[in-house]
């Protein structure tokens, strides 16, 4: 699979995203669900702590992209849905922590909501993978 971004203008970079990316030569493609902060049980984990919250929906995330037999390195697009934006921008270092070892910076959209599904999550992020 071949990446090629396409910026129109930089100042996405400096938030960890490509406004687009053209990907060649794939031949498998993955639609995750939204990840959130649940553990193996769908039981919400950290109440009130966004921070806690990213960190377990990405954890959930991976451990979907490896049953997978994928990883971040192939996540094309990333939708995000958080109910307080400012909290979660305040944390976005940790997307950086997780994406940047994979040298990707997929488009992404952040949307703010009023809630998630189940009460007392705050954070959910969905991924298109491919290979």
């Amino acid at each position: 699979m071949e990446r090629i971004a396409v910026n129109p203008w930089d100042w996405s970079l400096k938030l960890g995203y490509n406004q687009a990316e053209i990907i060649e030569g794939v031949t498998r493609q993955v639609i995750c669900a939204g990840q959130t902060a649940v553990d193996g049980e769908g039981t919400p984990q950290h109440p009130n702590d966004m921070r806690a919250q990213i960190a377990l929906a990405l954890d959930n995330l991976e451990a979907v992209l490896a049953k997978a037999e994928m990883d971040l390195s192939n996540v094309t697009m990333l939708r995000i849905y958080a109910t307080d934006v400012d909290e979660a921008l305040k944390n976005f270092d940790l997307m950086g922590i997780r994406f940047g070892p994979h040298q990707v910076a997929p488009s992404m959209t952040l949307v703010g909501v009023t809630r998630l599904a189940i009460p007392g999550l705050l954070f959910e992020i969905e991924a298109t993978a491919a290979a």
